[in-house]
């Protein structure tokens, strides 16, 4: 991945910062004018300090804050910009919103100054979707220095037409609107023009974006498989094709986003509360969900009993929003010190009904050893032993289909981690369970979601299938890619 841009050359008024967030594999940006210290932010993450910390550095005035779209995989800092600096906020004219916004057409500006912003109205990941043209005045006025596509056109990919389903539109619609904002607007745009899209490689909003957080207009148009010539028809059928699951919450942060709601300060002044272990005990007995979010490893030494591991640095707030739901309240444990960045991840995606923290974290279970139970996880020449004995354990592969095709171990049954809760009756309570991923992450989650469904011997292969195949142990493949 190349660092994140910055663009502040000496002879011109321009700024513009891209901000990269790898979690959730989202990119927003900052764009300003040396000359009037006006500056707009463009698909804000939610907690907004980093923006007005780089506005201040650089004696900058947040004006103006865009959505390029209403973003389903996470909740935008909009409402945050306008309560906090007194932002004005932009959407597209097909936008229908609960707060106040400043609706922009096709082809209409904004003069930050000498610095201009275009918007083009590219629907098809979204009906209101555009891009936002960035014009250099010290440049050519007329041609475009950059282009801010949103989810529109991606580096390697474009946006996935198939979200908006449960708001009343087609995949096939909004992808023959995608067609035709790619081929008549952004394609039309000169091929020195640069691209910055608001996600890259992990984003679930589509499904080959590549690593790089940047590019040209050219390069995208020699390189990107969904721009290579073909009628409408084909298009529409390769990018709605073997697109990934998005998450429940997709749906959720989409309208949130459409909402007047609490800002993330008011959220987390609910949510951090420190809890004792009685308090923590009785909210678990009620229903609640208890999140582990220390890494795999220490978890699997030692974890209350029932409790959801999802680590703090993996996708954390990506897998809380797939694995949970938003009818439990949410009890965090945290190493101590990072009890606030569980919390601000989870607010991330609107995910806001934390009840509140296990006070002093583990320390808090180590004169209570019978509330902790352990996950052992094993080598992969140790795994590779109990499958090969006369009572082995059933291996459970819980990476996605694509990964599974590629190599898996012998015998081992194929359900994705995002499938797992509902398809537990699936798998036996009287058989030892071993369950691989790629390096850990996903497992431990797997591990955890079984033992407090009841399933009581489950073990994991420490380090996944990278390890067993470091340890030179045998892989399958599917056989149509053999």
């Amino acid at each position: 991945m190349r660092v994140p841009f910055f663009f502040l050359p000496h002879d011109s008024p321009l700024i513009l910062k891209q901000f990269y967030l790898p979690c959730l594999a989202h990119a927003s940006y900052v764009i300003g004018d040396q000359t009037t210290r006006a500056a707009a932010v463009i698909d804000p993450q939610r907690d907004i300090d980093q923006y007005i910390a780089f506005a201040d550095q650089h004696g900058l005035k947040i004006t103006h804050v865009f959505l390029t779209h209403l973003h389903a995989d996470f909740v935008a800092g909009h409402l945050e910009l306008r309560d906090r600096v007194g932002a004005v906020i932009c959407l597209g004219a097909a936008a229908k919103a609960g707060y106040a916004f400043t609706p922009f057409d096709d082809g209409q500006t904004l003069e930050l100054g000498q610095v201009r912003l275009k918007v083009l109205e590219t629907p098809g990941h979204t009906r209101e979707s555009i891009s936002i043209v960035v014009y250099d005045p010290s440049k050519d006025g007329n041609e475009p220095h950059a282009v801010l596509t949103g989810d529109t056109l991606f580096i390697g990919d474009v946006g996935r037409p198939d979200l908006r389903a449960a708001l009343g539109w087609t995949a096939q619609a909004l992808g023959s609107m995608l067609f035709d904002s790619l081929h008549f607007k952004l394609l039309n745009l000169p091929d020195a023009s640069l691209v910055y899209p608001a996600h890259g490689a992990g984003s679930l909003c589509g499904k080959a974006l590549s690593k790089e957080t940047f590019s040209t207009l050219g390069e995208q148009r020699r390189s990107n498989y969904a721009l290579q010539p073909m009628t409408r028809d084909e298009f529409i059928a390769v990018v709605t094709a073997d697109q990934p699951d998005a998450p429940a919450y997709f749906n959720y942060d989409a309208v949130l986003n459409s909402q007047e709601r609490p800002t993330l300060d008011q959220a987390l002044a609910h949510g951090m509360i420190p809890l004792t272990l009685d308090a923590v005990l009785e909210l678990q007995g009620k229903g609640a969900y208890v999140l582990d979010t220390r890494d795999a490893g220490e978890f699997a030494a030692a974890h209350r009993a029932g409790s959801i591991n999802i680590g703090l640095g993996g996708q954390y707030a990506t897998w809380v929003g797939t694995m949970l739901d938003r009818d439990h309240p949410i009890v965090i444990i945290a190493a101590p010190g990072r009890e606030n960045e569980a919390a601000i991840r989870l607010g991330r995606i609107g995910f806001d009904h934390v009840a509140g923290y296990l006070k002093d974290g583990l320390q808090s279970l180590e004169s209570r050893p019978d509330m902790t139970v352990v996950t052992e996880r094993l080598s992969a020449p140790l795994a590779a032993e109990f499958l090969s004995s006369s009572q082995p354990p059933l291996a459970v592969d819980v990476r996605n289909p694509r990964e599974r095709d590629q190599k898996h171990i012998a015998g081992s049954v194929h359900i994705p981690l995002n499938h797992l809760t509902e398809n537990l009756g699936k798998l036996p309570k009287d058989r030892p369970l071993l369950v691989y991923c790629a390096g850990g992450y996903r497992s431990s989650i797997a591990a955890s979601l079984l033992q407090r469904h009841g399933f009581e011997t489950v073990r994991e292969i420490a380090g996944g299938i990278t390890a067993w195949e470091a340890a030179k142990l045998p892989v399958e493949v599917t056989p149509a890619l053999a």
